[in-house]
């Protein structure tokens, strides 16, 4: 993230040089000339920002106004060139429409169709048939995961929680519609059968609202507020949550120089080791240790911040490293809020040590453990969080003592 961040910043003060330069007097033309790598992929948001960020350093206004047209003519190529993302193939923005499309689809071309034929046989065939388009229907939960996991930990670093808080409550409702639905036509009774069809036409009534709110509040503030390298992130993370229905047809690969002077470390410093109490260890070694672990770890600090998670190849929840500096009560449903606050109030206070949890989940039997991490004061410094599915460990039987 800080490599994004510096990017961004060292764009922004060669694009404020940029107008600068112009209200010194220089040409249009010696301008694009000197600056055309960074004028590359400007959008008109970040050419807002620029000017206000030098209205606020003392820039007058009337001198902006004045050469508005100006700042215009220097980035003009870059403005009429540049096009917009939901257009984009690959880009975060329009992956997430053509899910939507597919959805849409779905939902007409088969659910619909199949529960007006169940609304008029009722029979157990007819429902198994929904069912089928229900499971289909499931994978939208990859969908809205990546909505959570990966733009809403954007949008809550510039101070918008409000709209992402709000919208998570209403994916996990609709989750739970869905799973109900699905219970219910697997267990199907035909004495139910209206029943079941209201509830199948609430659900997909509440997706397809879900999809205009997508598309005309939350895509749209999206794509004022987050900058290009924060929509790459979320892009090369996607991969890791899945995709509803469809999958992208290539990566995006947005037309730019990268103006990153990235920090070079020498070799030296990555083969320097880190000593523990017990024997020394290289980072790359800590690394493996922790990403070939049986199980799955996650740390929060003491200030309930997302600093680390074990990157294991059979995760059982997904993490991407956009939850990394994000408060770990943004990283759940607002259902479940309340008992990550009072688990970590119980660890602060010394209430608790550790808690677990078990749940079933699909063929795997989730144990989840959460431990009190304090230093050797007894001071607490963060929370531990480990997964591991412990189906595996109890169906076995007998001794094992010799290697396979």
């Amino acid at each position: 993230m800080s490599e994004v961040i510096n990017n961004r910043e060292y764009r922004r003060k060669l694009l404020k040089e940029v107008i600068k330069e112009l209200h010194r007097g220089k040409s249009v033309a010696e301008v694009k000339e000197k600056f055309k790598d960074v004028i590359d992929g400007i959008t008109s948001t970040e050419l807002s920002a620029i000017e206000q960020e030098l209205i606020n350093e003392g820039l007058d206004v009337k001198e902006v106004q004045r050469l508005c047209d100006v700042h215009a003519e220097v980035f003009r190529e870059s403005l009429e060139q540049l096009k917009k993302p939901e257009t984009i193939p690959g880009h975060p923005v329009h992956t997430f429409k053509e899910e939507n499309r597919a959805i849409e689809k779905h939902i007409n071309e088969n659910i619909k169709p199949a529960l007006e034929k169940l609304k008029s046989s009722g029979s157990f065939e007819d429902a198994q048939k929904l069912l089928e388009h229900i499971n289909l229907l499931m994978d939208i939960d990859k969908h809205y995961s990546r909505k959570e996991n990966l733009l809403f930990p954007y949008l809550e670093k510039y101070g918008i929680t409000g709209p992402p808080s709000v919208m998570w409550g209403v994916d996990d409702e609709i989750r739970k519609m869905l799973k109900d639905l699905r219970t219910t036509l697997i267990n199907y009774d035909n004495s139910k059968k209206e029943e079941i069809l209201q509830h199948a036409n609430a659900t997909l009534n509440k997706i397809l609202d879900m999809i205009f709110k997508e598309e005309n509040i939350l895509l749209p503030m999206a794509l004022d507020t987050l900058t290009e390298d924060e929509w790459i992130s979320i892009m090369e993370e996607s991969d890791e949550i899945g995709y509803c229905l469809i999958e992208p047809e290539i990566k995006w690969h947005p037309e730019r120089v990268n103006v990153e002077k990235k920090e070079k470390f020498s070799d030296e410093a990555s083969q320097s080791y880190i000593k523990f109490d017990t024997g020394i260890l290289k980072p790359e070694e800590i690394s493996a240790i922790f990403d070939n672990l049986p199980f799955d770890i996650t740390f929060v600090d003491k200030d309930d911040i997302v600093k680390y998670f074990s990157n294991t190849k059979d995760r059982i929840f997904a993490r991407t490293k956009s939850v990394i500096g994000r408060k770990v009560q943004y990283c759940h449903p607002p259902a479940s809020v309340h008992i990550v606050e009072q688990l970590l109030q119980d660890f602060k206070s010394g209430k608790k040590s550790h808690e677990d949890f078990w749940i079933k989940l699909g063929d795997k039997y989730v144990f989840i453990r959460y431990f009190a991490i304090r230093d050797k004061n007894g001071e607490y410094i963060g929370t531990l969080e480990v997964t591991q599915d412990i189906a595996p460990i109890k169906a076995i039987e007998g001794e094992k003592r010799l290697m396979s």
